[in-house]
């Protein structure tokens, strides 16, 4: 991987982005961890033309944007007009709130939602990808949900943005979901899974933890991934995100990037 197509995905820094001042600041501290990019999400009042100031001046690229659940699903164009006030061209639906996983209505209620939006998207010029947690890994009439989300939409208009800790949480191999997203994930969440000594699910930095990402990094290199983002929801060193950010990104550059 290239190290600038590394991203720090600031909801690992959401407790430090509470109001515009915090979020400039911020932003220049992930800079100069060594980032050269980021994965925005909805957090703090940064207006979309102050944020593309903030992030030019510290030469940070967005890779991409977690948006409002609801507002993708029902007012695309929203996030059209946002996106193209911060040149970026790659959005993601980040949790399906609201949605109902238990039934294959409830399912194909959301599939058909992601279908649409995907479609608008796309006509925009805009990529617009589906990341999963653990319960997309709940069956239902015999297939996962992201099994039905797979099925059920255009590959053209709807990716996956494969997290891998929560595919490992979820009971599937991150090496084997990779290898067979092949034209569907040009994003990859990067997170590492770990058990603490009671047997308890954990936060790790990049290395730290039980995946093995020799096949991982290689799995996602053969599916022509584009970004690779950094994310530590907690657990963190010390219980300093930017540290734990730190740790993650010098990981990736001493093994994997160039």
């Amino acid at each position: 991987m290239k190290k600038e197509r590394i991203a720090a995905q600031m909801y690992s820094v959401r407790d430090y982005c509470n109001d515009a001042h915090e979020i400039s600041e911020t932003l220049q501290k992930v800079r100069s961890l060594g980032f050269k990019a980021v994965e925005m999400n909805s957090v703090g009042p940064l207006p979309p033309h102050e944020l593309v100031r903030v992030l030019d001046g510290e030469g940070l690229a967005c890779s991409s944007t977690h948006e409002d659940p609801e507002e993708l699903l029902t007012d695309p164009e929203a996030i059209i007009e946002r996106l193209g006030v911060l040149g970026c061209t790659s959005a993601v639906y980040p949790f399906p709130k609201d949605q109902d996983f238990s039934t294959i209505e409830g399912v194909r209620r959301l599939t058909k939602a992601l279908a649409k939006t995907g479609k608008t998207l796309r006509k925009a010029g805009i990529s617009f990808s589906y990341h999963n947690h653990n319960l997309e890994f709940h069956r239902v009439n015999g297939k996962t949900v992201i099994e039905w989300i797979l099925a059920e939409t255009d590959p053209d208009d709807v990716g996956i943005e494969l997290d891998t800790y929560w595919v490992q949480a979820g009971g599937g191999d991150p090496i084997s979901w990779i290898s067979s997203l092949k034209g569907r994930i040009s994003l990859l969440h990067v997170k590492d899974f770990g058990v603490d000594a009671k047997g308890k699910a954990t936060f790790e930095e990049l290395g730290q933890g039980t995946l093995a990402w020799d096949k991982i990094l290689s799995a996602a290199k053969r599916v022509g991934c584009k970004w690779y983002i950094v994310e530590q929801d907690g657990d963190w060193e010390n219980g300093d995100p930017f540290q734990s950010l730190k740790m993650s990104l010098a990981f990736l550059k001493k093994g994997f990037a160039d």
